[in-house]
């Protein structure tokens, strides 16, 4: 049986990371062509914003449905969670530096025979 490999089975969800690409970019191409000067998104109305040759503003909408649900981008994700992941980073660091801490004390105050007992206690 050939299959083709470049499709994804059906009923398999890809998890994507990549940038999403702007419906309103290609609705504002398809209106105006080459008369776009500069376009930006305005993600607080969801729409992206054409400046064109003649001074003129147009805009377009930047999602088919309101409902539909787009994959995940790293920005979306750090934009989402930033909270949780500065917290677990957070965390990180502290453990990380008592450990650090740990050693130095351990290092520079420990009897020999201690250090000895720690270094030897792995080989068991």
């Amino acid at each position: 049986m050939d299959t083709d490999e470049s499709t994804p089975s059906e009923g398999l969800t890809l998890i994507t990371l990549q940038r999403r690409q702007l419906v309103g970019h290609d609705i504002l191409l398809a209106r105006h062509g080459n008369h776009i000067s500069s376009m930006r998104v305005d993600r607080s109305n969801d729409r992206v914003v054409a400046l064109l040759d003649d001074g003129s503003l147009d805009s377009a909408p930047n999602l088919i449905t309101p409902g539909l649900q787009l994959p995940q981008t790293v920005r979306s994700v750090l934009r989402e969670d930033w909270k949780l992941l500065s917290a677990w980073a957070g965390m990180a660091a502290l453990v990380g530096g008592l450990m650090t801490a740990a050693a130095v004390v351990l290092g520079t105050t420990a009897d020999p025979a201690m250090l000895e007992a720690f270094t030897a206690y792995s080989a068991y």
